[in-house]
């Protein structure tokens, strides 16, 4: 299960997980992850869209019965979904910081909670949180979104230590610039800006994003939990 696999870092994910042999629930809050179906499903792998708010743990309870019922038990899960709504400190309203601990953090918990059990009882699975640079660097005018996504770590390693003697491992990527349909949006200036800063001289694609997290999810990586692993040019150095 792959959640906010609509569009970017997402759906990445959810191609390279079905590229190494896996089902992918793909789950988003939009009807965006029907065209990651029907990507997955054009390149010979096998799929499912879901739609669902993460911040709803009742939703996400019919979710994964949904997905149990077509598959079995979720053995591999990677929380991607996320939202932004920036302002400075001063500014920021309630529902500003609300709504993005919800989607980032909350929905996460939800997920993990959900998924957990059955994992145990099978005595292997795979997490990962798709966490930021900007969760250990921090970022003006992201308060709420660096403070949900260095909370993601937290979670993590919390959930890591739980679970490893049932052979459970959770892991976090920190993903700094990376280019997608938002990113595209923006300035001609402030890509130079975010060039200019990141060590390696360029934004990250999506791809080398789901590398990491694929890996994080296969057999190979059995021995690797608790970690934090940047995929951010070298933005994050010393963090």
């Amino acid at each position: 299960m792959v959640t906010g696999a609509s569009r970017g870092i997402g759906r990445a994910i959810a191609l390279e997980l079905a590229a190494s042999g896996h089902q992918v629930a793909c789950c988003a809050s939009s009807d965006g992850a029907k065209d990651t179906q029907a990507e997955i499903e054009a390149a010979g792998g096998s799929a499912m869209a879901v739609r669902a708010d993460v911040g709803d743990a009742t939703v996400i309870d019919a979710v994964f019965k949904e997905i149990e019922e077509a598959w079995g038990p979720v053995e591999v899960l990677v929380n991607n979904a996320g939202v932004a709504a920036d302002g400075l400190i001063a500014r920021m309203s309630d529902d500003q910081w609300n709504d993005v601990i919800r989607t980032n953090l909350t929905g996460a918990f939800h997920t993990i909670r959900r998924a957990t059990p059955k994992m145990m009882k099978g005595r292997w699975g795979r997490i990962v949180n798709v966490s930021s640079v900007s969760g250990q660097a921090g970022a003006a005018g992201q308060a709420n979104y660096a403070a949900a996504k260095a909370g993601l770590l937290g979670l993590t390693r919390a959930v890591a230590r739980e679970l490893a003697p049932r052979a459970i491992t959770c892991n976090a990527v920190a993903p700094g610039p990376i280019v997608t349909a938002m990113t595209e949006g923006m300035p001609a200036e402030w890509r130079a800006v975010m060039e200019a800063t990141v060590p390696l001289g360029r934004l990250g694609s999506p791809d080398e994003v789901a590398c990491v997290v694929g890996f994080l999810c296969s057999e190979p990586a059995g021995y690797v939990t608790g970690a934090l692993v940047p995929v951010d040019g070298g933005l994050g150095m010393g963090h």
